[in-house]
């Protein structure tokens, strides 16, 4: 079997792929059976606190010299894992590729799965979680903008407007 690489053009091979780094159109190859990328590197979560559990990430788009006004990001939560509980000003959009886990907006909680679009708005207080049961991670593309705030932890108070 021919990998895209050896494919030809009017019986001429085709080039070399491009690199994953810079600013020009180019394929991340994601491993058949995995969520690992080609030259994409496993990364901490965070570096700046631990009030999360069980989580990696993946940046797959807006960190290797491409000028995007978004950055992509690929994140694995293991069962019993959780994302921190955090706000922010910037919103982003969540979908998940992987598994099932849940999505908390403010006091909303729903499970989601693979699909699903999670949208989260400006302030609002969030975290993503995958069961202590879960037969395997969850995963999920995370979008959100290439300039942005940072997030500030939630201690509980003040996650529900509704509530409070």
């Amino acid at each position: 079997m021919s990998t895209p690489e050896d494919r030809t053009r009017g019986g001429l091979k085709a080039p070399p792929p491009p690199p994953i780094d810079g600013n020009h159109s180019k394929v991340l190859r994601k491993a058949a059976g995995t969520f690992d990328w080609k030259d994409v590197p496993i990364e901490p979560y965070k570096t700046d606190t631990a009030d999360y559990k069980g989580i990696s990430r993946r940046e797959l788009v807006g960190k290797r010299g491409e000028t995007t006004r978004f950055h992509v990001r690929y994140f694995e939560i293991q069962p019993g894992g959780h994302s921190t509980l955090e706000k922010h000003e910037h919103e982003h959009v969540v979908i998940p590729m992987r598994g099932v886990g849940e999505a908390q907006a403010g006091c909303y909680v729903w499970t989601v799965g693979i699909g699903d679009v999670v949208y989260v708005s400006p302030a609002d207080p969030h975290q993503f979680r995958c069961p202590a049961d879960a037969k395997e991670p969850f995963g999920f593309l995370c979008i959100v903008n290439s300039e942005r705030d940072r997030p500030s932890p939630v201690d509980g108070l003040g996650v529900c407007h509704i509530c409070e």
